[in-house]
Order: structure tokens, then sequence, then C-alpha cells
């Protein structure tokens, strides 16, 4: 064989290896978004979440009402189906105070969620479902209290479009408790969120979860939290994979839990929850806010 055909084959083999260096390096850079671990470390802790301080944070509806329930302890129940067959009601029902989100029912799940409601936690995305269910979330438990988060543009007023919907809402209903996230503290969480993983939410092209929010609200209003349903930050990478969940106890042909999580993790196009991200956060604000998980436990 002559020296340059030599040469070349040498020459075509160090190109083939450096293709196959690149397309694992692109795989594997692809796996997590944030990187969490690496850069957490870069970063001051964000100031204690005890001392945000809530009186000017959550706005109320409609008069001049302030938020100022405190509670020893609080139970926050997800909406996974984790809590499917737990029989958890009778426990929930026992605590202190309870936060729920979003739209998730109580009525045909009570046996394993329970129903009693201290606080509803509610994004914009979801304002529409809650609202025209009264009979389930406003009037089945007419003390609870809603805290509204989402755009300032649409949450603000007097023009926010989101906020006249609650306010004529709660018009209907003048038993009604209401606070909508003020402007101020919705880039406070922001904030949070870069100072906890080092990076932007909006350059990651990341959106908060309702999960993201509930977790702080319930640090601030409660001494100790206990989660239940959540799934720790390595769940959906373990061997064997779990197997399917659906993304909602109350939505039994909805979504996979972890092909969510997951999808949500990795995307770079378009805006995305960082569900791991979070729960990453999550466990790191455990011992510091005294906050356990359960069903799974995350020891």
């Amino acid at each position: 064989m002559s020296s340059n055909t030599t040469q070349r084959s040498v020459i075509w083999v160090l190109l083939f290896a450096l293709i196959m260096l690149l397309i694992l390096y692109s795989s594997n850079s692809g796996n997590e978004v944030f990187h969490y671990t690496a850069l957490r470390a870069r970063f001051q802790r964000p100031t204690n979440l005890k001392k945000w301080g809530i009186t000017e944070s959550y706005v109320p509806v409609s008069g001049n009402k302030t938020l100022t329930t405190r509670c020893h302890q609080c139970v926050v129940i997800t909406s996974s189906s984790h809590l499917l067959g737990s029989k958890l009601g009778p426990e929930i029902e026992r605590a202190e105070c309870t936060i729920r989100m979003n739209d998730a029912p109580t009525t045909s799940f009570d046996a394993d969620v329970g129903n009693k409601t201290t606080f509803r936690v509610v994004a914009h995305s979801s304002i529409y479902r809650v609202l025209k269910r009264p009979q389930e979330f406003v009037n089945k438990t007419p003390d609870t209290v809603f805290i509204f988060w989402g755009p300032p543009s649409k949450m603000q007023k007097p023009n926010g479009i989101l906020l006249r919907i609650i306010q004529r809402v709660s018009l209907s209903f003048p038993n009604m408790t209401a606070y909508v996230v003020s402007p101020t503290r919705m880039k406070q969480f922001d904030d949070l969120f870069r100072g906890e993983t080092g990076r932007d939410r909006e350059k990651s092209h990341s959106w908060l979860s309702t999960g993201w929010f509930t977790m702080v609200i319930a640090v601030e209003l409660c001494d100790r939290v206990h989660v239940y349903g959540m799934v720790p930050p390595n769940y959906c990478s373990r061997r064997p994979q779990p197997h399917r969940m659906p993304y909602h106890y109350y939505e039994p042909k909805g979504p996979d839990e972890c092909v969510t999580y997951i999808q949500n993790e990795r995307s770079r196009k378009g805006n995305h929850h960082r569900f791991i991200t979070e729960k990453k956060v999550f466990s790191s604000w455990a011992q510091l806010y005294n906050i356990t998980f359960s069903h799974p436990s995350w020891t």
C-alpha cells in the first residue's frame, strides 16, 4: 500500500472518530438543559424565603384584605397519580392547612386526596377551568383562599383581562377570598429561579410551573411542609424505568408523567417547564425549610 493511500486512510479514520465524538457529545448535552449540579456551586444562595415578607406581595382581588394566614404545619397535595389508591384522605384531612394546585378536584377522589382546602394556587392557564366549576372549587370549600398567578399584563389592575374575569366571578360569590401575585413578587420568583439554577428563565426558554409557585408560597406561609405525591428528581432516570403513570390523578388517559417531565426538561425550542430541575431545587430546600416528601418518599 502506498504512503498516500495510508495517509488518506488515517485521515478518514480520524474524521470518522471526530464525527462520532461530536454526535455523542450532542446527544449527551441534550440530556439535561441546566447542568444544575455544576452551576449551583457558582452562585450564592438567594435570600431566605421566610424573610421575603408577604404583606405587599399578594394583592386582593377586591377590597383591602391582607394575606396574613400562618400555619405551623401544611400539606401540599400534588396532582400526581401516585396518590391514587393511597387512602391518604383521612390523614390529609387532619392537617392544619392544606394546599392544592390548579383544577385538581377532590370530588370522587377524597378517599385518596382528602377534601379540605386551605389554599389553592392557580396558574393563569387554569383560571377558566377553575372558575367555570364553582360548585367544585368555590362553593364546596368556601373557606379556601385562592392565590392566582400569571403575567402582570393579564393580572394587574385595572386592565388585566384575567383579573377582570376573577373579579366578576368574585362578585357572584362574595365569600370568595382571592389574591393575585403582585408584579414585584413575580419578578422575585424569576430571580429566585436564576439564583438557584444559574439560568435566566426567559433566556433559557423556561416556564415556571405551578409547583414552583406553590412550594415557595408554602415555605412562606408554613413552619413545616409535607408534600404528597411529588416524585424525586432522579425518579424518571431510574433503571428499570418506572411503569407508566398518568401526569394527573384525575386524567387517567392523560400524558405519561415521566415522558412529560423528560420532554420538558430536554427541550430547547419553545418554552417549557423544567420539572426535573425544579425538583432538584426543592431537594436542596428540604432541610433548610423543613420540607418532607412522601408517596413516594425522597429518602
